[in-house]
């Protein structure tokens, strides 16, 4: 299989004083943008692995996602990440509660620091991890390959993920 993809990061914010001025109302612009291409491969800007997926995880349970040998792609092919170079992570707008993600059995948590660590999401909040190079963050298959989405007690929430990375 071939892959290719492009991801553009981009703000376009103004800021402006509440005082009103009788000729001008300064405002300072502040835009920013920023664009990764990523080719087929496994170096630097490059990547040969995609999952895309809106899913659903009840209250007080976990979404589990092996990295390694278990995940398939659109085509049924199942995915097995070595190095993940990009993950994305929003929550649906109607969530009512957050969620988080890292922790769990045998977590694939290389890309935060901490002995428990998690990331935690708000409802309609959105998270992105961007690695390029050659390295990306490593998936251990059978000891670091798990990403737990975990659900509180209240009720289901929904979340779109997007993993990219290399088979080796």
């Amino acid at each position: 299989m071939s892959f290719d993809a492009t991801l553009l990061v981009q703000l376009a914010a103004n800021y402006s004083p509440v005082t009103a001025y009788d000729f001008q109302a300064p405002s300072a612009p502040v835009p920013y943008a920023r664009q990764y291409a990523l080719t087929n491969g496994a170096g630097v800007n490059q990547a040969d692995r995609i999952f895309a997926d809106q899913r659903t995880v009840n209250a007080s349970t976990n979404d589990d996602l092996d990295l390694a040998g278990v995940l398939t792609d659109v085509f049924g092919a199942t995915l097995t990440f070595a190095r993940i170079k990009g993950m994305l992570i929003s929550s649906n707008v109607a969530n009512v509660q957050n969620f988080s993600v890292g922790g769990g059995t045998n977590p694939f948590i290389n890309w935060i620091a901490g002995t428990t660590p998690t990331v935690v999401i708000r409802p309609g909040g959105m998270f992105l991890l961007l690695a390029p190079d050659a390295t990306g963050y490593a998936v251990t298959a059978g000891t670091g390959d798990i990403l737990r989405i975990a659900n509180g007690a209240g009720s289901a929430i929904t979340y779109d993920i997007v993993l990219i990375g290399s088979s080796t």
